[in-house]
């Protein structure tokens, strides 16, 4: 309790000029970055807490400890309060605070615009054409939704270019996900049909589909008709199986339900989305719990950037939380007045509520079990790496390198991190590899080490206590060698190359110093450095992948100034290829809606230069 005290006596003249009104104080460091992002409805009282003698978490003393200044912004009421300290917290992303890393977009489900609507995951503006649905919790929720839709009214998941160049169906109809529009197997009226019914479905009208479709069995059976008959009772079969996987209660109800769990270093929230009675998808969260606060004030914390973050959310009528938040009337006040209604906010509920509140706060509970025994079989593998090492120091970073091309086309490295709780994702980077003979992995792996210890070597990162490549004895000479031109030192160099046959389990590891080393197939620092090496050749091969149907996407237009997406398109549709293009002459190019005669000229030279 000294360090309070030291701080007491520095912030004593701040701590008595602090007013009594609300507002926001942010804790800087002896840098300016701000460490810390609160509100409260007295300044001064809250403030002052941080500095009093005795009953301070060890968390909250290490946070006083490095705090330097306190800076604090006078709001008019305490929403005015929480808007501000989410701006803060998203501007500054201080550490001491709950973070939430999640400024996505939320998805929807698009209906194209088109005589057979495609059904497909949007992300992004809302002004692209077409029938939206949504926003869902997770792109996950998407796919699984749309996946249904296809089996219970078979729409069309396929690209435009796609649907009209076919000439017989495809896998998706041999599975019943698509009634093969593009090959004339349903006329229009019949897919605008299902198409009604799947927005009907979306709208949590299943009681109606189901009457329908009822209606229309037992008018096929009478006229005899037994195969349509027979279609729309499976059709029927189907959707009562997919409600009973989706509702969570007869009833309707707009909802968002919260589960927390945590203990002293962690954080887990578990967020249930429900509309119309129907439950459209979960979500979990897992944050450090870096002050040690209570469950209250984390969720407060947390429902404070979930809605406020910047992030356009879909706001129910009813937020159910596990426990009654910090500053709940604030929250209530400040979601009714973004969205001109009254919103809810309570952990008081009754009957089809609380079971809702039950099931998710019991998947808080599971989720965040699951995640520190995920945390502690890492632990024990970087310690059964240390061991078969024999490493003096624990390794606390260990990053991966691998190559990936297609016969020397496009070639991509990555680069990925370890930690002792898992994957860095956020530290992982590609390399695409620049004036490298095709084919040369050795410099290509030369090229993408360099590249990335330079940039530490000038304060971008820190250097890994295990450097690991894909490969063997040539591989981790060559990133010993460009290691040591850069002047790089006390870093562990391991090779892991592939087995006969490319079996799991048969790899050889290599060391600079030693050669190759035996570590058991089946110990925990074996399949520590498999799930690393497998990271990253992923990682490589996503990050080729795309770069290669980026590059076979540019065509020789593309290299004529003042043509455009619209202008490539419109001369590849009026000519059909870049060979009828290149065939065509200026005065047939004219022709083309938006290419004038200067133009054209242009097209023709490029296109016939060299």
């Amino acid at each position: 309790m000294a360090v309070a005290n030291v701080r007491k006596d520095r912030f004593d003249a701040l701590l008595a000029s602090l007013p009594t009104r609300c507002g926001v104080y942010r804790m800087t460091d002896n840098e300016g970055n701000v460490l810390y992002v609160g509100k409260s409805r007295n300044l001064k009282a809250r403030v002052s807490s941080y500095f009093r003698p005795t009953g301070l978490a060890t968390k909250v003393m290490r946070l006083v400890a490095r705090t330097q200044d306190i800076q604090v912004t006078v709001t008019n009421s305490e929403t005015e309060a929480l808007l501000l300290e989410q701006t803060f917290i998203k501007s500054h992303h201080p550490p001491f605070n709950v973070l939430l890393r999640d400024d996505k977009s939320y998805p929807f489900i698009r209906f194209t615009n088109h005589e057979f609507p495609k059904i497909e995951l949007h992300r992004g503006s809302k002004n692209v054409g077409g029938e939206l649905f949504g926003p869902y919790p997770s792109a996950a929720a998407v796919r699984k939704s749309i996946s249904i839709l296809q089996r219970l009214f078979q729409l069309r998941p396929c690209k435009d270019s796609y649907f009209k160049n076919r000439s017989r169906p495809c896998l998706q109809h041999q599975i019943k996900r698509c009634s093969a529009p593009c090959v004339g197997l349903i006329d229009q009226n019949k897919y605008k049909e299902d198409l009604r019914l799947a927005k009907l479905f979306l709208r949590g009208k299943s009681q109606s589909i189901l009457s329908e479709l009822k209606i229309h069995m037992e008018a096929a059976s009478s006229d005899l008709d037994f195969e349509l008959a027979a279609q729309l009772r499976d059709q029927i079969h189907n959707l009562r199986k997919v409600q009973e996987e989706q509702n969570v209660d007869t009833s309707t109800g707009n909802v968002d339900a919260f589960g927390i769990a945590s203990n002293e270093n962690s954080v887990c929230v578990h967020g249930m989305f429900i509309r119309d009675g129907r439950l459209l998808g979960h979500r979990t969260w897992y944050h450090k719990n870096e002050l040690g606060s209570n469950n209250s004030a984390l969720l407060a914390q947390f429902l404070g950037q979930y809605y406020f973050g910047g992030v356009d959310r879909e706001i129910p009528r009813s937020v159910v939380t596990l426990v009654e938040v910090d500053d709940q009337e604030t929250l209530e006040s400040a979601l009714t007045e973004k969205v001109g209604r009254r919103v809810e906010v309570t952990a008081q509920v009754r009957s089809t509520r609380a079971r809702w509140q039950s099931m998710v706060q019991e998947n808080a509970e599971l989720s965040l079990a699951s995640h520190l025994r995920t945390q502690e079989n890492n632990l024990e593998r970087m310690m059964d790496l240390q061991r078969s090492l024999n490493l003096e120091e624990f390794p606390n970073r260990l990053e991966c390198f691998d190559i990936s091309h297609s016969s020397g086309e496009e070639a991509m490295a990555s680069c990925v991190v370890f930690g002792a709780n898992g994957p860095l994702k956020s530290d992982y980077r590609r390399y695409r590899i620049q004036d490298v003979e095709s084919g040369d992995d050795y410099a290509s792996l030369s090229q993408a080490v360099e590249r990335r210890y330079r940039r530490i070597q000038s304060g971008e990162g820190k250097l890994p206590d295990i450097l690991i490549v894909d490969g063997g004895r040539g591989q981790i000479n060559r990133v010993q060698a460009t290691l040591s031109n850069l002047m790089v030192e006390g870093v562990r160099i391991l090779g892991i190359s592939k087995g006969p046959g490319r079996r799991p389990g048969l790899e050889t590891i290599w060391d600079v110093d030693r050669g190759a080393i035996n570590i058991e197939p089946t110990s925990s620092a074996m399949h520590l450095l498999q799930h690393i090496r497998d990271e990253a050749h992923r990682f490589a091969v996503e990050g080729h992948r795309a770069r290669r149907q980026k590059s076979r996407r540019r065509s020789d237009l593309d290299d004529v100034p003042g043509i455009g997406a619209k202008r490539k398109r419109s001369l590849l549709t009026h000519f059909g290829s870049i060979t009828a293009i290149r065939s065509a002459s200026i005065d047939e190019m004219v022709k083309v809606p938006g290419i004038s005669r200067k133009l054209a000229s242009q097209i023709y030279g490029t296109l016939h230069s060299g």
